[in-house]
């Protein structure tokens, strides 16, 4: 059956959100969905419908995709796409056709500090659309992989969660094996110390030396948000941005120096040896703690406190090296450091591995995308 050209006027009903970007709350009830790839939270929803969620404007033009089924709320310059019928469109089939195009989005926006899609160039886009029968088998296909996926990004977040409880439990609320015996000398508890990010770490150890010739993994701050790398791009050195320059290692930690508040940090686990990071990132080595508890030490709500208390600028607040390097953290006792990390490395051990499952479920949903859109592939 021959797949009809249709705009998105013709087949969508195009809404935007009405509020501020800064109007997330932690642990709110309902998704709140803004131009970030990261998906934030707020206690009121706007919203209860499926459908297509599109950011509309972008510093770099990587547009923010998502698909939702539910109450929610949305930022004012957020798309939301709904079906004009369902009969017709099945809105999470228009999810995965979007998603080849969102590199065509990027060469047709508008704007130059920052970038942006028109509600106008999006009613007058195209989309080559099969029969709904068509659609929805395309879209159980591909949403296998998606839920499996998200099953998967569920059991990294509890692992996530675990760590970050028994960190709070043992070191913020001191509640950590025999503190009922242990004095507390000077504020602490005996045998613990203050001590400085910059007596602990290495900050900006290692930079890509200007006469490099070869290939990179390139982490640009746009593709990091909250404890993960969401993708790299891949750059022969020459003609990578400027700011492609923090080698990064196992173990290091890259915290973004823009918009602290935004926590748009990750711990570097198994990367590959031509893995580079913007300038834009703060990467901390650890020397004498391991990644597992540093880590957790600069994730803390204290320690982003800290961060926006000390960012400068108006429109893009951001913190600098010497920042991070005067910060200071508690340090507890070798023993109790030792059992911390027992328990939480392997929780990171078992991140990573379900971050790689992730990474080959993507690559085959991704092989199969245009081949199915195409009708390369009969369903």
């Amino acid at each position: 059956m021959p797949r009809l050209s249709k705009t998105l006027a013709d087949i969508c009903i195009l809404k935007t959100g009405k509020l501020d970007s800064n109007a997330a709350v932690a642990g709110g009830q309902f998704p709140f969905f803004t131009c970030a790839q990261e998906t934030f939270r707020i206690d009121k929803a706007a919203f209860d419908t499926e459908a297509v969620l599109l950011g509309g404007n972008n510093a770099a033009g990587i547009y923010p995709l998502k698909y939702f089924n539910g109450e929610f709320n949305a930022y004012q310059r957020t798309y939301v796409i709904e079906a004009l019928d369902k009969s017709v469109l099945s809105i999470r089939f228009l999810y995965y056709s979007l998603q080849q195009s969102l590199a065509h989005f990027q060469s047709m926006s508008i704007g130059a500090a920052t970038q942006y899609l028109t509600k106008s160039l999006l009613n007058n886009f195209n989309v080559l659309l099969p029969s709904i029968s068509i659609q929805n088998s395309i879209v159980d296909i591909l949403s296998t992989y998606d839920d499996l996926i998200e099953n998967n990004r569920r059991r990294m977040a509890l692992l996530e969660e675990s760590a970050r409880l028994l960190y709070r439990e043992w070191f913020v609320r001191l509640r950590f094996p025999g503190y009922e015996h242990t004095p507390i000398v000077d504020g602490v508890p005996q045998g613990w110390e203050r001590k400085t990010l910059g007596e602990v770490t290495d900050i900006n150890q290692r930079n890509v030396a200007n006469a490099f010739d070869g290939e990179i993994e390139y982490i640009d701050i746009a593709s990091v948000t909250r404890n993960s790398v969401n993708e790299t791009t891949t750059y022969e050195f020459r003609d990578a941005p400027g700011r492609a320059r923090r080698i990064v290692r196992h173990g290091d930690i890259i915290w973004s120096c823009v918009r602290p508040n935004r926590r748009s940090h990750a711990v570097i686990w198994q990367p590959a040896e031509n893995l580079v990071a913007s300038t834009g990132f703060v990467v901390i080595s650890p020397k004498s703690l391991p990644t597992s508890f540093l880590y957790q030490a600069v994730t803390t709500d204290l320690f982003v406190g800290y961060l926006e208390n000390h960012a400068k600028g108006a429109a893009y607040p951001a913190v600098v090296s010497g920042d991070f390097e005067r910060a200071t953290i508690l340090v507890p006792t070798p023993a109790l450091i030792t059992a911390f990390d027992d328990f939480a490395e392997s929780l990171l051990w078992q991140t990573q591995n379900l971050r790689l499952q992730n990474h080959k479920l993507r690559a085959a949903r991704d092989l199969l995308l245009p081949r199915l859109m195409s009708g390369e592939l009969a369903v």
